[in-house]
């Protein structure tokens, strides 16, 4: 059936699908929900999205490096409309998982939008930088460019849509084997984004290495992922680092494997 786009669009609060619930047309709080605060310099309040999975990773590579970067992770059940709290628009004005509280200065900092937090603390901790910086600076803005595409538009329409037409699924499709293939070409002489394993392969990978290793929208088999060789090899060395593994289990809610579920951390005993 076609559709007739009104003069004027307005807003049908039923028509989100899977993710009704996680977003509106207008900003700001909806209810009074100040946030827990821990006893560590940072306070760090998501869900394990892929954009979630992106800081959490990066801190258990910090703290399993030996840098002083112990956190408290507080979940954000967005399918509750948890973003839309007083305490969390206060840190993110787009309620949007991640957000962080950086204590460790005279004030509070917030930071959101998941690669300014990576970017921060990769500075202050002077840790996951890459090198060049400007290679890694790419490939780092590019995934945040790059992934909507993947997420928002693939993933919504493939997965999540209340129902499934054909010509988005198509057109994202193809802008997500696209972007893998550049990804692919890329890995196919580097052993890493840009020159050592940096936050950048952090970010990139929790989309697109999580989408080839078969973990999200069940889809991997109708991407053909394997043609992708170069990608999906890079994606297994990251998934075997032990601090990957901890930090996909920060923050997760959801799931049927219990052992991969850890809603709140606060030290390295919580993963025991």
């Amino acid at each position: 059936m076609t559709y007739t786009p009104p003069d004027v669009w307005t807003w049908d609060a039923e028509s989100g699908g899977t993710f009704a619930k996680t977003n509106r047309p207008v900003a700001g709080a909806t209810h009074d929900a100040p946030l827990p605060r821990g006893d560590h310099p940072y306070q760090l309040h998501s869900l394990a999205t892929p954009n979630g999975v992106k800081v959490t990773v990066l801190f258990e590579e910090l703290l399993e490096a030996g840098h002083d970067a112990e956190y408290d992770a507080w979940p954000i059940d967005i399918g509750e409309g948890a973003q839309f709290g007083s305490g969390f628009v206060e840190i993110n004005p787009n309620s949007k998982i991640p957000a962080l509280l950086d204590l460790t200065g005279p004030e509070p900092v917030r930071v959101f939008e998941s690669a300014a937090i990576m970017l921060h603390l990769a500075e202050r901790h002077d840790a996951f930088l890459g090198g060049p910086r400007p290679e890694m600076l790419s490939w780092l803005f590019w995934q945040m460019g790059s992934a909507p595409f993947l997420g928002g538009g693939f993933g919504h329409f493939y997965a999540y849509a209340p129902e499934k037409y054909e010509y988005p699924i198509n057109r994202y499709a193809m802008e997500t084997k696209r972007q893998l293939d550049v990804l692919n070409r890329h890995l196919a002489d580097h052993e890493w984004m840009a020159g050592s394993y940096s936050i950048a392969d952090m970010a990139i990978w929790a989309w697109y290495g999580q989408l080839c290793l078969g973990r999200l929208y069940d889809a991997a088999e109708f991407l053909s992922v394997q043609e992708y060789e170069h990608v999906v090899e890079w994606a297994k060395r990251i998934d075997a680092r032990p601090a990957v593994l901890r930090g996909r289990k920060v923050n997760r809610i959801s799931g049927d494997d219990e052992t991969m579920k850890l809603p709140e951390r606060h030290s390295a005993a919580d993963f025991d």
